[in-house]
């Protein structure tokens, strides 16, 4: 399975993260004054992403994505080169009009389970021991972005075979997450 390709951080393994992790520096891909973004603590549920909006390396069929508190997040150079990609989305992606790389995507609207989440793609950091990617999301929208579904079989193999279970949706873990903040705003669930 070894030839299938998921992304450059994962494909020979996916390395452990260190404990007591405490974030590091995002830098875009430009050459000359590249964009710093400033991550003052480890990622939580960083996955593997099959959708078509997240930035993916050149050539990867998945990105690589988790979240952070948004107040953790700072832009430190070059932030002037930053432009939200789609205003409309959950997802504030902001990418370098330079090189296109998304930098961070923090979450604003308001009642939104995420809110106050912002998404970082960190293999976009020269630091190690960030928390390690756990499963994948939308595995099948990979199709949606070019790949053919026969190949579908032999990809939902190779991320098990990586330790990243596949899923059509997020986790159950954050399914969970996202039903519990609904049923919280509703008032069916009560604390």
């Amino acid at each position: 399975m070894a030839t299938v390709s998921i992304h450059p951080a994962v494909d020979n393994g996916v390395a452990p993260g260190r404990p007591g992790f405490s974030g590091g520096t995002l830098t875009c891909n430009c050459a000359s004054d590249p964009v710093a973004v400033e991550i003052a603590s480890d990622c939580l549920h960083n996955h593997v992403c099959g959708c078509t909006k997240c930035w993916k390396p050149e050539g990867a069929t998945f990105s690589m994505v988790s979240v952070v508190p948004s107040d953790k997040v700072r832009v430190v150079q070059n932030g002037e080169k930053l432009k939200v990609v789609d205003p409309s989305a959950l997802i504030q992606r902001h990418a370098c009009t330079s090189c296109g790389v998304h930098m961070h995507g923090p979450v604003t609207r308001e009642n939104h389970p995420f809110t106050g989440l912002t998404f970082i793609h960190t293999e976009l950091s020269g630091e190690e021991g960030w928390a390690p990617p756990t499963f994948a999301a939308f595995v099948s929208s990979v199709i949606e972005g070019g790949t053919r579904p026969e190949a579908m079989e032999g990809i939902r193999a190779r991320l098990n075979e990586l330790g990243l279970p596949p899923y059509d949706a997020l986790s159950p873990g954050l399914m969970d997450y996202i039903a519990t903040f609904t049923a919280r705003a509703s008032g069916v669930l009560k604390d």
